[in-house]
């Protein structure tokens, strides 16, 4: 079996300028004041004292948008500590401790607005997806400051759901509508020690589809006919057969996907190899057959929701930015399971593609979907549910505190470890602080990733000591390169499952320079994906480039690419200071002779040359509303 990887805790990574940085700083001085606003002026901060008779009353959701913004604001203060921020979350406590019932129930709405509704609708209603959220936050600010208040709120709300649901006597054998519970009470028992949370997600993972079916029961019992619903499928909340039967990612893709998480960590804390076999295979069909190359999932805005195998279509394309972020949970778990490269290739894509993409540059502003090719004429006619600018904010609005707490936890992302054992995951200049067990040691990288390939890493232990270094070689690079204080490397020797392990006994100062070169690669797709057939996409390193109106005029369809025409990277001249864009020389279909005609039957005149600029599909958007279109036709 694989050694199992440990995330490197939040406050021990710091990542110190360059691209990631900057978007962390972002993330930090204007995303998660937005959210805080937001979340007051919405009614969200004051649901917990809302009184039957008021306005504005609280939503089912709404506890998991302030959580997450917790979760996110707690992430941020293990590296810069705020007494502001502090204050603000400490008086929202405040207000829940005194909210949360004798019992331990602690969910807003069903407190203030609905409490004869409590446990009568978990298909629907939120209930447990909240509680998970909840406790995600309270595990994250306890280990942020070392206050357990908040912690101890939510132990006693776990310990409560633990009495109402399960297989004893009198319990229900019921589970959430929508996953993420799960992951949270197994974090829960890594930050307590207590083996009855891994349990109780445990309970939630085994129960889920099996027969006869929850949801038909609680149907009946709130006087519903289960027919209903029952004819459009419980795939939708992977209850269509139980888990362990499951080997395709179906329904809903944020729900899919945190529960795939959830699998994938039980089976690392279980060691249960029957689950890890069902997580393999989903994986296998999930990034083979129904991933976005920009590392989002979830085709179809109807159920959000995966469909079958190559069916990525791009102006209608779904693909939520929350979609992006149960996908990057995943691709986590799996890694800490396997410690296979594969999975951190598709945490990168995600990040530089699928999850930057939902937040402006300069912070303020977020897309819920993220589709690849946008034509804003046909938006209010089906063609996209959502329109071709981001938003300030959403009714429902999952995506903007969902990717905050991500960019503020990115270090547990990019770096691991395992017994005697450093993984480096992602490549970002900052800093590691990491603890092997039998060596501490910190990292410090040096690079101007993803722009560059270049990156040089500082070893520096507490004191000479034998461990290895595991560096990912990505997926996408053919041809890296590694030398150890001028010392080149033979990478096949030391290439294991997508790193390089780099096995020695390593002094202070010690230097590890990794080259991986990017050069312009172009992306088919499967003949299959009836939607790109004939197309090609641009990728340099793990970012993923896109046409724009404001460079390329209107009619980004009529545009091609010959086959050999040469790609050329110009950081010089790009619109994004310092970001690479990509220029060539293309072709534009040609509009003479059409004159009033829509179709013809003679030949039309040869395209006419064009001059063709990508830009990094993340940053798209982020100057004037117009067409974008990440696949180009070939020529």
């Amino acid at each position: 079996m694989a050694a199992r990887l440990t995330p490197a805790p939040v406050g021990a990574v710091r990542f110190e300028g360059g691209f990631l940085g900057e978007r962390m700083r972002v993330n930090r001085d204007a995303i998660l004041p937005i959210l805080h606003e937001q979340c007051r002026a919405t009614g969200r901060l004051d649901a917990w004292d809302w009184r039957p008779g008021q306005p504005n009353p609280p939503h089912v959701y709404w506890d998991s948008d302030v959580a997450k913004w917790l979760e996110a604001a707690a992430y941020s203060l293990s590296l810069h500590p705020d007494a502001a921020l502090t204050g603000r979350i400490e008086a929202l406590l405040e207000r829940m401790a005194e909210a949360q019932l004798p019992d331990g129930y602690l969910n807003s709405y069903f407190i203030r607005v609905a409490p004869e509704q409590r446990w009568t609708n978990l298909r629907d209603q939120h209930e447990l997806y909240c509680a998970g959220h909840l406790i995600e936050a309270a595990v994250a600010y306890a280990q942020a400051t070392g206050r357990t208040a908040f912690l101890d709120m939510v132990r006693r709300y776990a310990d409560h759901i633990a009495t109402v649901f399960g297989t004893g006597p009198g319990q229900r054998r019921g589970y959430p509508g929508h996953e993420e519970i799960e992951l949270a009470l197994l974090r829960l028992f890594r930050a307590t020690g207590e083996r009855r949370y891994l349990d109780l997600a445990r309970y939630f993972i085994d129960e889920r589809g099996r027969a006869p079916h929850y949801f038909e029961r609680e149907a009946r019992e709130r006087g519903e006919d289960p027919a209903r619903w029952g004819s459009r499928g419980y795939d939708i909340f992977q209850a269509h057969r139980p888990v362990r039967e499951q080997t395709t990612p179906e329904g809903h893709a944020v729900r899919a996907c945190y529960l795939y998480a959830a699998m994938a960590d039980l089976a690392a804390e279980t060691g249960d190899d029957g689950l890890r076999e069902t997580c393999r295979a989903v994986w296998r069909n999930l990034t083979r057959r129904r991933l976005y190359i920009t590392g989002g999932v979830g085709s179809s805005a109807h159920g959000e929701r995966f469909t079958v195998d190559y069916d990525l279509p791009n102006e209608t394309a779904y693909a939520e930015t929350c979609a992006s972020i149960a996908l990057m949970f995943f691709a986590q778990r799996m890694l800490h399971l396997e410690a296979d490269g594969q999975y951190a290739d598709v945490i990168e894509q995600a990040l530089y593609n699928g999850l930057l993409s939902g937040v402006s540059l300069d912070g303020t502003r977020f897309f819920y979907a993220n589709p690849l090719a946008v034509y804003p004429k046909a938006f209010g006619f089906g063609m996209n549910r959502f329109p071709a600018e981001r938003q300030p904010w959403f009714g429902c609005a999952c995506c903007p505190p969902n990717l905050a707490r991500v960019l503020a936890s990115l270090g547990a992302f990019a770096y691991a470890t395992s017994p005697g054992t450093a993984w480096v995951n992602l490549y970002a200049v900052g800093s590691a602080d990491l603890d092997l067990g039998t060596a501490r040691l910190r990292l410090t990288q040096v690079t101007d990733y993803p722009w560059d390939g270049h990156v040089a890493i500082t070893v520096q232990p507490r004191q000479t000591a034998a461990f290895t270094l595991a560096l990912r070689l990505p997926g996408w690079c053919t041809d890296p390169a590694i030398s150890v204080n001028g010392t080149p490397v033979d990478i096949a020797s030391v290439r294991r499952k997508g790193y390089a392990h780099l096995a020695r006994t390593w002094s202070p100062g010690d230097c590890v320079e990794l080259t991986l070169p990017m050069p312009v690669r172009r992306v088919r797709a499967h003949p299959s994906v009836r939607h790109d057939a004939g197309r090609v996409a641009l990728q340099r390193g793990p970012v993923l480039y896109c046409l724009e109106e404001d460079d390329n005029g209107p009619d980004l369809a009529a545009l091609s690419l010959p086959r050999r025409a040469a790609v050329r990277v110009d950081r010089r001249g790009s619109p994004f200071a310092g970001v690479p864009v990509l220029r060539a020389r293309g072709r534009r279909l040609a509009t003479a002779g059409w004159d009033d005609a829509l179709y013809r039957a003679d030949e039309p005149a040869p395209p006419t040359p064009a001059a063709l600029t990508a830009v990094p599909y993340a940053l798209w958007a982020n100057r004037r509303p117009g067409e974008m279109a990440l696949w180009i036709r070939e020529s």
